[in-house]
């Protein structure tokens, strides 16, 4: 059986492992994000010393934190590209693991990669269309339409929606470099520890974070729900290990909608319509590896 290598390139870590899927995960390893140099170095030595062990690779995906560009006819395609992350803005991601190490590199977006992920072998399995969220160091969306993965223009881009910002209840100013009170600047991880000066998992759950935040992530939400009209919706990333997050996030959803959208899975069954990663912290390097399994032709996603 053809193995695979999955980097998942997140803002604070990267996780590169081999395998062919969740049941066979042959190695990983986890490091910091630091610089692009010593981390593609670091990742292209993880996968050479893989091959010594484990035999040849048959392809190599990449879900990276973004803005990034996806398009494989595209002069940039596998570069991060704008993103606000130190040192990071217009890297070559893909093209150097490619020329070291000789096979096919596929090259997505975090989120969309776990969002593959999550189809081929978690909570969408049997779906076609489907919203998966990241709400951690940054806030992120992937999604699957009729099958096939959205890219468009660049990418979805679910973490810059604007909700509702009453400043009299809330009157932090957000941490998105570019927007200020985006949805990530005001829920994702960093805006919760500048705005109560403690990490989100050192709250208590009676803490007013989270009805806060529950609320704006619900209105991050109520777009996607109207435009795309998803069969499901998950939630993953750090901020969402905090699983009382899921009742607050489904009520709000629902007061949102006002009955507006007539379907049993929002108006009996929300606790099956919006759901943590069947695949839990290993969606992203597991998408990472359905990623690879596409760019050698094995897994077609569009």
């Amino acid at each position: 059986m053809s193995l695979y290598g999955g980097i998942e390139a997140g803002g604070t870590k990267f996780v590169c492992a081999v395998g062919t899927g969740p049941e066979d995960v042959r190695e990983e390893i986890r490091f910091p994000t630091t610089s692009p140099e010593a981390c593609i170095r670091q990742s292209i030595a993880f996968f050479e010393a893989m091959r010594t062990s484990h035999g040849p690779l048959a392809g190599i995906g990449i879900a990276s934190f973004g803005p990034l560009d996806p398009n494989p006819a595209s002069p940039s395609y596998g570069y991060i590209t704008t993103t606000p992350k130190p040192g990071w803005a217009h890297t070559d991601l893909a093209g150097p693991v490619s020329r070291a190490l000789g096979v096919p590199v596929g090259f997505d977006t975090d989120v969309n990669g776990a969002a593959l992920g999550e189809f081929r072998w978690g909570a969408a399995q049997g779906l076609h269309t489907f919203v998966y969220m990241t709400i951690g160091t940054g806030i992120g969306g992937g999604a699957m339409v009729n099958g096939r993965l959205v890219h468009g223009l660049i990418h979805p881009e679910m973490g810059h929606v604007l909700p509702p910002h009453d400043r009299n209840e809330d009157p932090f100013e957000g941490v998105c470099p570019y927007h200020g009170d985006c949805l990530e600047g005001l829920a994702s991880g960093p805006a919760i520890e500048r705005r109560w000066k403690e990490k989100a998992e050192q709250l208590p759950e009676d803490h007013p974070a989270w009805n806060l935040e529950a609320k704006y992530l619900a209105h991050g939400l109520i777009p996607q729900i109207y435009i795309l009209s998803p069969q499901r919706i998950i939630l993953g990333g750090g901020v969402m290990e905090q699983r009382h997050l899921f009742p607050r996030v489904r009520q709000y959803v629902r007061q949102i909608l006002k009955g507006y959208i007539q379907s049993p899975a929002i108006l009996e069954e929300m606790d099956r319509y919006i759901v943590p990663p069947a695949l839990g912290n290993r969606a992203g390097v597991l998408g990472a590896i359905a990623v690879a399994q596409w760019a050698a032709g094995k897994a077609p996603i569009g």
